[in-house]
């Protein structure tokens, strides 16, 4: 019997969905940036793809979605899913593993009121692998008492001395994006060539790069700024977490990994009272850890929301790794033409 057009436009649509949707679970998805977090390298307005082979995919946690949706149906407020069913969720193999200095979009960890699948998409870069050692000395990040390799986009503060006011369109000059006016010049947020330049002109008195004095604490500071006097220039040491590692549960163990444990580790009883950890009720002196963790950071150092203050990011948070722009639209410029950023598509990211 022959389809009517309602049932043929029907039966492709459907098609066409299932197979975005297969498409979109197993292989790439979108991914737009919307904070200034990781720039230098990606750029507000950059449109990305996400590459979940690298890694290999996750299976759904929540099945009850709307297809091709995350969170929000579009353009609404409406929740888009329902949490009637949880399912265990388990990664297929993929082509490899994460490598230090990968770029990483992943489920932001610490919005625990959601579903780990529909918790909001974060991108940053992988500075500490499981098992590594992390320490921040002056703004240097020290893995294992090696510096990091410094990625091409890296971002750190500046001061910027003069008595003028800079109009926009110098700092556009010199790609500076992030300034702000304060008493005797300006701060700016740029990569160390960008700086060096601006600084060459008449108007510039000084350029000093932003450095937080070690004194300056934080209570905000990952894991816990009231017995770990850090800062996000001057931070650890501190071991992240690897599946298998065997630790003694003391204070200390307690104040560093407690939270990690208690929130990412997948166990249904599980607290901690004054300096104890009690799993189904039972006081345990010994803690095997059951999966990796990782150190993100934003390349923009000195403008990003980041490990050094919401912790490790559980390796079933990961979703792939950022791999090449598609698109990029600069919402601060008025010129449609211009705001195109035409230099950074298909742009690999590194």
């Amino acid at each position: 019997m022959k389809k009517g057009p309602i049932r043929e436009w029907f039966d492709a649509l459907l098609f066409a969905v299932i197979a975005a949707t297969l498409i979109r679970w197993a292989t790439f998805e979108a991914f737009t940036i919307p904070t200034p977090s990781m720039e230098g390298t990606l750029l507000v307005g950059d449109f990305l793809f996400v590459n979940k082979l690298n890694y290999g995919p996750r299976t759904p946690m929540t099945p009850l979605q709307v297809p091709l949706t995350h969170q929000k149906i579009w353009g609404t407020d409406i929740q888009s899913y329902l949490e009637w069913i949880k399912l265990p969720t388990f990664r297929l193999p993929g082509l490899g593993e994460i490598q230090r200095n990968d770029v990483v979009v992943f489920n932001y960890p610490n919005e625990l009121d959601k579903p780990l699948d529909l918790k909001t998409y974060y991108v940053k870069r992988c500075v500490g692998l499981p098992g590594d050692t992390i320490l921040i000395d002056n703004g240097e990040v020290i893995i294992n008492n090696k510096n990091l390799t410094i990625p091409a986009g890296l971002q750190k503060r500046y001061f910027l001395e003069t008595d003028k006011t800079i109009n926009e369109r110098i700092f556009r000059k010199y790609d500076i994006w992030e300034y702000t006016k304060v008493t005797g010049g300006y701060y700016i947020n740029t990569k160390e060539e960008n700086a060096n330049a601006i600084g060459n002109e008449a108007f510039v008195g000084n350029i000093t790069l932003y450095k937080m004095d070690k004194s300056l604490t934080s209570g905000r500071i990952f894991p816990d700024g009231e017995n770990y006097p850090w800062n996000t220039d001057f931070y650890g040491p501190l071991l992240i977490p690897y599946r298998g590692l065997e630790i003694e549960i003391n204070k200390e163990t307690i104040s560093k990994f407690g939270s990690t444990i208690i929130n990412y580790e997948n166990i249904d009883n599980v607290r901690v009272e004054e300096d104890n950890l009690l799993i189904d009720n039972e006081i345990v002196t010994e803690y095997k850890f059951k999966q990796d963790y990782f150190f993100m950071m934003g390349d923009n150092r000195h403008n990003s929301e980041d490990s050094r203050f919401w912790g490790f990011v559980p390796y079933d948070h990961v979703l792939g790794e950022a791999s090449f722009i598609w698109f990029s639209y600069n919402y601060q410029e008025d010129n449609l033409f211009k705001a195109i950023r035409w230099d950074r598509f298909l742009n690999i990211i590194k």
